[in-house]
């Protein structure tokens, strides 16, 4: 029985040996740290396109290309590759079965594209040539091959994972009611954040991740602002906001709901009034003010609070928000709040709305502030120009003994695909100077999320990641395998581009 099991081994690994002699091989490198970049597009010049998996890697067996000189194309966003005297951005290779190749691209980017996290193929390219992987399911994990939006949590000594809309192999209509997953904490057995995350799925009968918050009504259910908070006697509960949408994006319902750990199921909670000007949102961040814990929300800044109970989450009268605003004379008008000197006076109350770029510039359009005083005021450290933030995630990093932000411009130069750094003494900010960190051509990176359980050197390395798509952008033409799935970066905050000095001009 023995021999039969080495002799299977055997014969496994001289069949990938075998097909892996069959490909070339191209490798495309960060010149400065010598690690595969994920995500670069190599097109012949009849258009046939690969695309590097998250070792950087391309497998090529053309027929009809090998055995011969072929160009490539070379292309990445945030990353630039030398054009040639034509002015033309590629290279000529060698390419034949079992060669090699290595390409060596620039990084614009301060962030650094690490791998994808989720969708099929992330390492397809990589078992093709016969490279290792770091991932217990490196090709198709719960049949999912595309997700929206990330939301996660340590919960119970693990780390949940959920996201929005989910792409499936079987059928182009997916799961509209949040898939999720689980994994180990690094420090538990879990990869290094470098590495990857192996995510183990909820699966229904088929094998697919299955629906864990379908809420009834018509259309798919969100969640965010998803928090484990403890109750009186301790004991660790996982709550998130939900909310039911009909086309074309319209919110009819929203509400919480807490997970239940036994059936892997989201269960409802409360229903909470549609016209409350105060409820969670974005991603939530945990702080003590003035010797009580409170959930901080928000979607550009966190700018909403409340006590960190159960008890207080569901009930939406006792939310506060941040703010100079107060009410008007007729209902749904805001009046400013000043003090004597004339300087707006901001302090916690009830049931007024969070301040945003858009309520600030219907303020500045009334005449009831100026452009210059209002809250969200953050500009570009290099051109001084104003930067909208639709979103943001903050986390303490004691590296820099501040709170730092991964935010996302709006209307930037793609619509949704700029993400900029900036960072404040208070995780309320404010903040002032930003820098871009990551930059896509005409494609969207949105909804960034910050994992702070990830910070590594103190708080050196920190680590993020967003939606890859072309939802947004304008741009009709789909990366393949990559759209519409979560990408890993890692920033690093000793790169004196983002010295602390230049955050406090």
């Amino acid at each position: 029985m023995l021999r039969h099991s080495i002799l299977f081994l055997s014969l496994v690994c001289c069949s990938s040996r075998l097909i892996a002699s069959e490909y070339f091989q191209i490798r495309v490198i960060d010149v400065e740290t010598e690690r595969g970049i994920p995500l670069v597009e190599l097109e012949t010049v009849n258009q046939i396109k690969y695309v590097t998996d998250s070792n950087g890697i391309a497998a090529i067996n053309e027929p009809g290309l090998m055995n011969q000189d072929v160009y490539f194309h070379i292309r990445s966003h945030g990353y630039v590759y030398p054009k040639d005297g034509f002015g033309l951005i590629g290279k000529k290779l060698e390419v034949k079965p079992g060669g090699q190749a290595v390409l060596q691209m620039k990084r614009i980017n301060l962030a650094q594209r690490l791998y994808r996290v989720t969708g099929g193929g992330i390492y397809r390219d990589s078992l093709l040539v016969g490279e290792p992987v770091p991932l217990k399911e490196p090709t198709l994990n719960g049949r999912v091959l595309g997700s929206d939006s990330v939301v996660n949590s340590v919960f119970k000594n693990r780390i949940y994972w959920f996201w929005g809309d989910t792409n499936r192999v079987d059928y182009p209509l997916g799961n509209f009611h949040v898939p999720g997953a689980v994994s180990k904490l690094p420090t538990q057995g879990g990869l290094d954040i470098n590495q990857g995350v192996n995510l183990n799925y909820f699966l229904n009968e088929n094998g697919f991740a299955k629906k864990t918050c379908e809420m009834p009504g018509a259309g798919p259910t969100w969640i965010d602002a998803l928090v484990t908070l403890k109750d009186e006697s301790g004991e660790e509960r996982l709550f998130a906001k939900y909310v039911k949408v009909k086309p074309p994006l319209t919110v009819y319902e929203r509400g919480l709901v807490e997970f239940n750990d036994e059936l892997k199921q989201f269960e409802k909670q409360k229903v909470f009034d549609f016209d409350a000007p105060l409820y969670p949102i974005g991603h939530p961040v945990l702080h003590r003010m003035e010797g009580v814990d409170y959930v901080l929300f928000g979607l550009a800044f966190p700018l909403i609070r409340v006590r960190a109970t159960p008890e207080a989450l569901e009930d939406l009268s006792v939310y506060e928000t941040y703010t100079y605003l107060k009410p008007g004379k007729k209902k749904e008008e805001w009046a400013v709040d000043r003090d004597k000197q004339g300087q707006l006076q901001y302090m916690w109350r009830k049931k007024m709305p969070p301040l945003s770029n858009e309520l600030e510039q219907k303020l500045v359009k009334q005449n009831k502030i100026s452009a210059s005083e209002g809250f969200c005021n953050l500009f570009d450290i290099e051109t001084k120009q104003k930067i909208e933030i639709l979103n943001s995630s903050v986390a303490w990093n004691a590296y820099r003994n501040k709170w730092t932000m991964i935010a996302l411009q709006k209307n930037g130069t793609s619509m949704l695909g700029e993400i900029w750094y900036s960072e404040a003494e208070s995780p309320l900010g404010p903040c002032k100077w930003a820098r871009k960190i990551v930059t896509h051509d005409k494609y969207s990176f949105y909804n960034p999320k910050q994992h702070s359980i990830f910070a590594q050197d103190n708080g050196r390395f920190i680590y993020f990641e967003g939606t890859y798509t072309t939802l947004f952008s304008g741009n009709p033409v789909k990366t393949p395998r990559y759209d519409y799935n979560q990408i890993m970066y890692k920033l690093d905050l000793s790169d004196p581009r983002l010295a602390p000095e230049l955050f406090q001009q």
